[in-house]
């Protein structure tokens, strides 16, 4: 279903793919903040808020017959970078718990601010489901 396309001599990405080759059904997720499905923030922990951004994208896949193996793009908008990397390893253990080991071509975009005040991420992605 997926090629992960790997430049030779390139040396391998780590937690994200360089590239994605895929067929089928696409699967489009709006940009998913860290609230829940009622529109209520539960913390302002940026971990926790990637974790229920993370949720909410695949809570929203299921809704087309999708999971989480099927995406094949993301792209993260964080208001600080700094945090982004410094919690690396805690954002890690958070992506898997919810992602698992399958790792899309991913864009990340520090941004000034986001639509909503206590968002700390927004996080869109794009899926392909096999025909």
């Amino acid at each position: 279903m997926f090629k992960v396309l790997q430049p030779e001599g390139w040396a391998p990405a780590k937690g994200y793919a360089n590239g994605i080759e895929a067929r089928g059904r696409l699967v489009f997720v709006a940009g998913m903040i860290g609230w829940t499905g009622q529109g209520q923030f539960e913390t302002d922990d940026f971990i926790g808020q990637c974790r229920q951004a993370l949720q909410n994208i695949v809570d929203t896949l299921a809704c087309a017959g999708a999971g989480p193996q099927h995406i094949a793009r993301m792209t993260w908008y964080v208001k600080d970078k700094r945090e982004y990397l410094a919690r690396g390893k805690e954002l890690g253990a958070i992506y898997q718990e919810v992602i698992g080991r399958h790792y899309p071509a991913m864009a990340l975009v520090q941004v000034v601010d986001l639509v909503e005040d206590r968002a700390k991420v927004e996080i869109e992605a794009t899926a392909v489901v096999p025909d």
